[in-house]
């Protein structure tokens, strides 16, 4: 295992399958998020999965995952004790905490039932993972739906004791760029907690049963199909490919982009906002673009014009012609754009070789690592090797920033104190 106090940012709860049935106010249990896990007589496959869990909620009605089962060893559940064991397993000292099928109903675009599910999620999590926080960190969830509610929530989860905000990545209604989130970035900032974005969650359409990331992961099953085709032709090669390589950096350039542009960073210096499980490949050549499209480059005459000629207008009112540089010299604030996501942005990584080797343009401080426990899609009881191949040439100083020296700052955590087993030749310890 390694010898650096390690820590987790991204890591997910397997909510009780009756938390919002039993625990929602009773007038709107009937819109509660419900699974149902059923059990097959025979695996689809030889040596396959044989239980599986369906998710009832608008946008995501349908969707059925595998139960979480790792390939050996007990089945990850949302019990302390078993997340402890394994974080032990894993080599992991800390972790973040994210809901999981909770995420499907917390940022809806109905705001009643969203911010219900939200504080029941809340008060669950600080009194389950609270006596854990050595260790443990839930974040609060908090819908877009109403501002004014949010900040309510926000003030409400001090009063829980818990120390980081998880919000959508699709925000219902406003984007982030919009001037009424300022309330709600300042309630963060003054109560110090940082706030975090994770895939899949928000983009629900309760009226149309739609969702934005539902469609999305729908994508999946592309992938499944490719796979079970025994013949690999050209065109599937290439889409395999093309999503190998994958635009995965959209969502988190997207929020980057819009909390910069909009001021909020500028406003809030000590404020930190976190991108969770998109990796952070593409966060170097990101910075420069934003920094490129705010000064006039080499070639780029601000006095070029172009456009649309409209015979017969004179040309005061030719309004479809213009110069195309003008707006680079009028970026409004002190800092470049990636100045600003030296200090206020924060990027989560799992697999990504790439991220790691570009720390000395993003900054090492920007960039810290996660496992996204116990999804299959993470690292799970395979982190220390990922580990070992990816930081092999890193040196200390840095490795240990990016494995929990940086995060466990941001969230509080005693780095000085090691928890998981330690092993000098990396093999895994039992636990």
């Amino acid at each position: 295992m390694t010898q650096e106090f390690v820590v987790s940012g991204d890591s997910h709860v397997v909510e009780p399958m009756d938390l919002f049935t039993e625990r929602l106010p009773k007038d709107l249990r009937d819109k509660a998020l419900t699974q149902t896990e059923f059990e097959l007589e025979e695996p689809l496959v030889p040596g396959g999965h044989t239980v599986f869990r369906t998710v009832h909620a608008p946008g995501y009605e349908g969707w059925t995952v595998s139960r979480y089962r790792q390939h050996s060893g007990p089945t990850p559940d949302w019990m302390p004790d078993g997340i402890l064991r394994d974080m032990d397993r894993d080599g992991v000292d800390a972790t973040v905490l994210f809901s999981n099928f909770a995420l499907f109903a917390t940022y809806t675009d109905d705001h009643e039932v969203a911010l219900a599910h939200a504080r029941v999620y809340n008060d669950w999590v600080a009194e389950t993972y609270g006596p854990y926080s050595d260790r443990m960190r839930p974040l609060a969830a908090i819908p877009t739906t109403d501002i004014g509610d949010a900040v309510k929530e926000i003030e409400r989860a001090v009063n829980l004791g818990l120390r980081g905000l998880f919000l959508p990545e699709h925000p219902q209604p406003l984007p982030y760029h919009s001037d009424e989130y300022e309330p709600l970035w300042a309630a963060a900032e003054a109560n110090g907690l940082p706030i975090f974005f994770h895939l899949a969650a928000g983009g629900a359409n309760t009226k149309t049963g739609n969702s934005i990331t539902g469609d999305a992961v729908k994508g999946i099953l592309t992938a499944m199909a490719m796979g079970k085709n025994k013949e690999l032709s050209n065109a599937t090669l290439a889409a395999r490919t093309m999503g190998g390589g994958n635009s995965s950096g959209a969502v988190p350039m997207r929020i980057i982009s819009e909390l910069i542009a909009s001021g909020a960073c500028d406003r809030h210096p000590n404020l930190l906002w976190n991108t969770i499980e998109y990796n952070a490949g593409w966060l170097a050549h990101f910075m420069s673009m934003m920094d490129k499209g705010w000064r006039t480059g080499t070639g780029q005459d601000s006095e070029w014009w172009m456009g649309y000629l409209q015979e017969g207008k004179p040309w005061s009112e030719q309004n479809l012609f213009g110069q195309l540089f003008l707006i680079n010299e009028r970026w409004p604030y002190d800092l470049k754009p990636s100045e600003y996501v030296k200090r206020n942005i924060r990027v989560q990584f799992a697999d990504d070789r790439m991220a790691v080797q570009a720390r000395h343009i993003t900054g090492v401080d920007t960039i810290y690592w996660g496992n996204d426990y116990p999804h299959a899609e993470g690292t799970f009881l395979g982190s220390q090797a990922v580990i070992s191949e990816q930081m092999f040439d890193v040196p200390a100083d840095e490795r240990a920033k990016m494995l929990g020296g940086t995060l466990g700052k941001i969230m509080g955590f005693d780095t000085a104190k090691k928890f998981a087993p330690v092993a000098p030749t990396g093999e895994v310890l039992p636990v």
